[in-house]
């Protein structure tokens, strides 16, 4: 059983110094695409926080007894079919028990399948060769750092509409430019150039 402390830091990393979408640059397009509105931001959020500890719940146990040490070769593969079946299965749920949030998040909940932000926090986990216990609390913080990451943005996107911003910056611009920003100011959290 991992430490207070290895946990600790574990969740901090993952929220702040090691954030998916800020220092990673994985999950970009919901990143840019979902972030419009906090509502949908913070119930997408919500979504890839639970596929990515179910996913490495679910991913861990499978390279380390049945992939690791002969079919290693495998594990993207595997990995992203896991995932897909997932996300199905969330989404069979959502829309059966959960409607308003299913329709909601509409078009966005089948991209999870392919938010390589996900997909990432599996195979870090491997990579870094956490335990068990780790992997699952590394991709909550991964999914913590992606939620803290687009409502941040979100805010940020609808102060956008109401400032003036030149013409030429208008839409897609001066979206990439905030989301810029925003990266930069969390490369604080590790120091520049560290």
């Amino acid at each position: 059983m991992p430490s207070l402390t290895s946990i600790t830091a574990i969740l901090l990393a993952g929220i702040l110094t090691n954030n998916m979408v800020l220092s990673k640059f994985l999950g970009i397009c919901p990143f840019l695409g979902v972030s419009k509105k906090v509502n949908t931001a913070f119930s997408m959020s919500i979504a890839v926080t639970l596929v990515m500890v179910i996913a490495s719940a679910v991913t861990w146990p499978i390279y380390n007894y049945l992939l690791y040490p002969n079919f290693t070769y495998l594990e993207t593969i595997v990995f992203i079919l896991v995932i897909a079946a997932i996300v199905q299965l969330i989404e069979i749920f959502l829309k059966k028990y959960i409607k308003p949030l299913y329709e909601a998040l509409g078009i966005y909940l089948p991209l999870i399948t392919t938010n390589c932000a996900v997909l990432g926090i599996t195979m870090l986990n491997i990579q870094n060769e956490l335990t068990y216990i780790e992997s699952l609390f590394n991709a909550l913080a991964a999914g913590l750092g992606f939620m803290l990451s687009m409502v941040l943005f979100a805010g940020i996107r609808k102060k956008l509409e109401a400032a003036d911003v030149p013409e030429f910056l208008k839409g897609l611009p001066i979206t990439l430019i905030a989301a810029a920003l925003v990266a930069l100011s969390f490369s604080g959290f590790s120091g520049i150039g560290g």
